[in-house]
């Protein structure tokens, strides 16, 4: 799982060359109109702090490319929740494939990891990105719906708004923890439970 988030796709974004003073004006109001109402019905911004964007990432995008944005934290989010559950799973000596033959340490189990199942994990994240940006042409298609809850329920059902605002609250804090865990284990090989028990 630790795999998977450290081959995550990084988000990268074009930029396009500014149009006339007038027309650039005109476009930059509709872009922060357009942000705004983004903003007022984005799911994920929880008091005390609201909607959150210290350096400005979001300044002056529209709603494509905040879209786009909310994929990738969603994806992100995933990634780093399943990779914590694994990074634990692993640590504990569970290993299902190869004989339980690898390490109990997560970076040394991957370095262990033979060919055969490196090109398993990188066809399975291939079937799984390709499924997604098949779904991704569905009319209708929210970011980050891949099982298209949306046409059974929409942001008007208070329970739905609040599962997906849960997911991005674990999400956010799987992903922050997931970076504190690697760099634990990169720098002090430290790879065990700290909370419930001791280093390994």
């Amino acid at each position: 799982m630790l795999r998977l988030a450290l081959l995550s796709i990084l988000l990268s974004t074009g930029v396009a060359f500014a149009p006339s003073v007038p027309t650039a004006r005109v476009a930059s109001t509709a872009r922060v109109a357009s942000l705004s109402a983004f903003k007022d019905e984005m799911i994920g911004a929880i008091p005390p702090v609201g909607y959150f964007d210290p350096i400005g990432l979001s300044r002056n995008k529209d709603d494509a490319t905040m879209k786009l944005y909310r994929e990738a934290e969603l994806k992100h989010g995933r990634v780093a929740m399943a990779a914590c559950l694994g990074w634990y799973v692993t640590a504990s000596g569970v290993h299902p494939a190869f004989n339980s033959q690898l390490s109990s340490d997560p970076l040394k189990a991957a370095a262990e990891l033979p060919a055969v199942g490196w090109i398993q994990f990188v066809l399975g994240c291939g079937v799984i990105e390709w499924m997604a940006w098949k779904i991704k042409e569905r009319p209708g298609y929210n970011p980050g719906d891949i099982l298209g809850a949306a046409e059974w329920v929409d942001n008007t059902d208070e329970g739905w708004v609040d599962y997906q605002t849960k997911e991005l609250q674990n999400g956010r804090l799987a992903m922050l923890a997931i970076s504190g865990i690697f760099v634990q284990d990169l720098l002090f090989g430290k790879y065990g439970d700290a909370v419930f028990g001791p280093f390994k």
